[in-house]
């Protein structure tokens, strides 16, 4: 396993960070989750490769992902030795106050992940998504006050416009509060939209990136014609509205003619290719078949070409805007 810092922060990181959706109890929005006892042998996998971070979100199978997470790492390692992310932003539950950004819902969703993750802190607390109903100073005064109290040690954000990033860390910046640290965009080499703008301000603040879905939820592991073969594919409604461009399908057969000439899986080749983007700090990896972890560490180790990069970079058209809600 490979390391590195973690932005302009002085935690470690593995170049690689478990993404924890898949765990948890399938039910009818995540019918192709695995139970706790198909997940657990993956976080342990993981933690055996070498992987030290991992990220989840109160969201995921209805909050069962960061009971099983919490469970697990309590029991294959210790405390110190992994650095460990939720999310709050999505509904918990009816009520009206059981979702966004408001004070409110920061302060009673960082408990509540607490008490099902079973650990005194999370080490990067990160918002999933912008609230537009709530006021960025709000927000950013209580995302403050969680690391004050010590329940968090970092925050960071996901997907949004980059200027409302940008505001976010003015706003912190003018009131002396924590900043974000990470931002956890939409990125792979199907969806390159973050190359615009917001990977070069991420540069330029010295931000950590951890994109998901770095292998397109699969699509890029696949060739076109098997791009639906999995339960996943067929039952995740998200992820069939993304990826449907002719061009996304000439990237993929170029993904799966250059992982041929290496005698690789298609997901090393992905994988690879952006791990020679040096604005990537740790992509976020899914793993629920045996041999996925594997290849994502191996990907690692692989270097592509100029000349294959160019390749791979070739077919790509701009998309719309996709994940920013």
């Amino acid at each position: 396993m490979e390391f590195t810092r973690f932005g302009n922060t002085g935690i470690t990181v593995s170049k690689l960070c478990l993404g924890t959706m898949t765990y948890g109890e399938p039910d009818t929005r995540w019918p192709w989750a695995l139970n706790e006892e198909q997940s657990r042998p993956f976080i342990k996998k993981a933690l055996e490769l070498g992987i030290n971070f991992f990220d989840t979100a109160d969201v995921y199978t209805a909050g069962k992902s960061e009971e099983v997470v919490g469970r697990a790492l309590k029991d294959f390692a210790k405390r110190d030795d992994y650095v460990l992310a939720t999310k709050v932003f999505n509904p918990m539950g009816p009520g009206p106050n059981d979702k966004g950004l408001s004070r409110k819902h920061i302060m009673s969703a960082i408990d509540a992940s607490l008490k099902r993750l079973g650990t005194d802190y999370v080490d990067l607390y990160q918002i999933h998504r912008w609230d537009y109903d709530t006021p960025i100073e709000e927000t950013m005064e209580a995302l403050h006050d969680v690391v004050k109290a010590g329940k968090a040690r970092y925050i960071g954000a996901s997907s949004m416009y980059s200027w409302q990033f940008a505001k976010a860390l003015y706003t912190s910046e003018l009131n002396g509060w924590t900043k974000f640290i990470s931002m956890q965009p939409h990125y792979n080499l199907i969806y390159r939209e973050e190359e615009r703008e917001m990977l070069p301000l991420c540069e330029d603040q010295k931000i950590a990136v951890i994109p998901w879905s770095p292998l397109a939820r699969g699509v890029l592991t696949r060739k076109p014609e098997e791009r639906n073969d999995t339960k996943r594919a067929q039952t995740d409604a998200f992820g069939k509205s993304l990826y449907t461009e002719d061009a996304d399908m000439e990237i993929v057969k170029r993904v799966t003619e250059i992982a041929h000439q290496h005698s690789v899986p298609n997901a090393q080749v992905a994988m690879a290719w952006m791990l020679t983007k040096p604005t990537i700090t740790s992509p976020i990896i899914g793993a629920s078949k045996p041999g996925h972890l594997e290849d994502a560490v191996a990907a690692l180790s692989l270097k592509l070409s100029d000349e294959e990069i160019k390749k791979l970079e070739e077919p790509y058209k701009p998309h719309s805007i996709q994940g920013h809600s």
